[in-house]
């Protein structure tokens, strides 16, 4: 079994690699021992969102309850000849995480299949469900069993969740209209989005980000450097997103250079190092 565990963890780490290179940096940044449980909590959420973004040849509501079905079954037997439900069913035993987060992420999952337009109600449940609570997932394996300081830093986890799905809407908002029809933020037109709806959302986006910047501040120093980096890339992300025009952001995707990014991942390291974090 430890061999066949190492294999679905490696299974978990290539496609965390393979899909996204801002939490593959970010994730190198935590200690060793926080890596792997990471990789796999990243594998599942990934894989499940692929389900309702990618797979349109398919049909996708019968393979995202498969999906759902193997999950669960994989947690109660603590085995799966899937490697990357078998690996995330490791980390949900042995860091008790929570069934109800992995049903909210779930529920979010579905809403993508469903819905397309959002208003406030649904939006804050699809924002817990989709992100809030793949930050609280990290969170028990952050502190390992720690309920009382779970309790403490569980608000400012959802906000810095909440920060970085908003600042995916706003980059997305091209594509999740003309290639999926949604439009998440409420009373938003998206033929007619302007500067202040836009500068609206942003200062909702800046409240996030300060909440969860003094969150990240509490966390141990196993996983603070990993999440601090990942809040410079999301931050700088928002500068960039808040530099540039309604018409722009409905234009084209706003990104950051993988240049750039090395240059956060260092100059966080370095603040790390001087205790300014």
């Amino acid at each position: 079994m430890d061999l066949y565990s190492k294999v679905c963890f490696e299974c978990s780490k290539l496609i965390t690699h393979r899909y996204s290179t801002s939490f593959t940096l970010g994730i190198k940044m935590f200690s060793q021992e926080l890596r792997a449980p990471i990789y796999a909590i990243y594998g599942f959420v990934r894989f499940a969102d692929e389900i309702v973004d990618t797979f349109h040849d398919h049909d996708k509501s019968k393979l995202l309850e498969e999906f759902k079905m193997e999950t669960y079954k994989a947690i109660d037997q603590k085995i799966s000849l899937n490697p990357v439900l078998h690996c995330f069913q490791e980390v949900v035993n042995e860091f008790q995480i929570d069934k109800d987060l992995i049903e909210a992420f779930l529920c979010s999952m579905e809403m993508d299949l469903h819905k397309s337009i959002y208003d406030k109600s649904d939006l804050n449940k699809y924002i817990y469900g989709s992100a809030e609570v793949v930050g609280l997932m990290c969170l028990k394996v952050f502190l390992n069993g720690d309920d009382f300081k779970y309790q403490e830093l569980k608000p400012y986890a959802q906000a810095l969740g909440s920060a970085f799905q908003k600042i995916n809407f706003l980059r997305d908002m091209k594509s999740d209209y003309q290639e999926r029809g949604r439009v998440y933020f409420p009373d938003v037109d998206f033929n007619n989005f302007n500067q202040v709806e836009k500068e609206k959302i942003e200062m909702d986006i800046a409240e996030d980000f300060t909440k969860g910047l003094e969150g990240i501040k509490r966390l141990p120093s196993s996983a603070r450097l990993g999440v601090y980096c990942a809040y410079k890339y999301y931050i700088n992300l928002f500068y960039k997103i808040r530099n540039s025009s309604a018409t722009l952001v409905m234009q084209k995707r706003i990104r950051v250079s993988d240049k750039r990014k090395l240059y956060l991942l260092t100059t966080s390291a370095f603040e790390n190092k001087l205790g300014l974090i």
